[in-house]
């Protein structure tokens, strides 16, 4: 069975993007009516670092695979851990902090994994033309 080459290079990247823009939703938080116009736009710029952290990440995997697959598979399995802790902290509760896991950071693992198949596919396809 072959896998569609195209398919295996587009499908990291959207994932990666629908991951991302979900993670940036958090940063609607922000957003008080008690707060001044200005503070609420700081707050929001704060709560989006995150994302312009992995938009970068996104950019540096797009052009070199391996180490965007790898610098997301740390992000997500090393993150994985604070993020149950605090959500446990905060709900008690071990299957809501597993999905609040599943949720937010094995989106980043798959991704990592995909950019990894792509990059050996490609490094397959190269070494069979030499």
């Amino acid at each position: 069975m072959t896998i569609n080459p195209r398919l295996i290079y587009w499908l990291p990247r959207i994932i990666c993007i629908l991951a991302i823009s979900f993670v940036s939703i958090f940063a609607l938080d922000a957003f008080d009516p008690n707060l001044t116009i200005w503070q609420q736009l700081q707050g929001f710029a704060m709560h989006l670092i995150p994302s312009f952290i992995l938009l970068i990440i996104l950019l540096i995997a797009w052009k070199w695979e391996l180490v965007g697959g790898i610098i997301f598979l740390i992000i997500g399995i090393g993150l994985s851990p604070f993020i149950y802790i605090h959500n446990y902290r905060m709900n008690g509760s071990v299957s809501m902090s597993l999905w609040v896991i599943t949720m937010i950071t094995f989106p980043f693992i798959l991704v990592g994994i995909l950019f990894i198949l792509g990059h050996l596919k490609n490094r397959k396809k190269d070494t069979m033309i030499d």
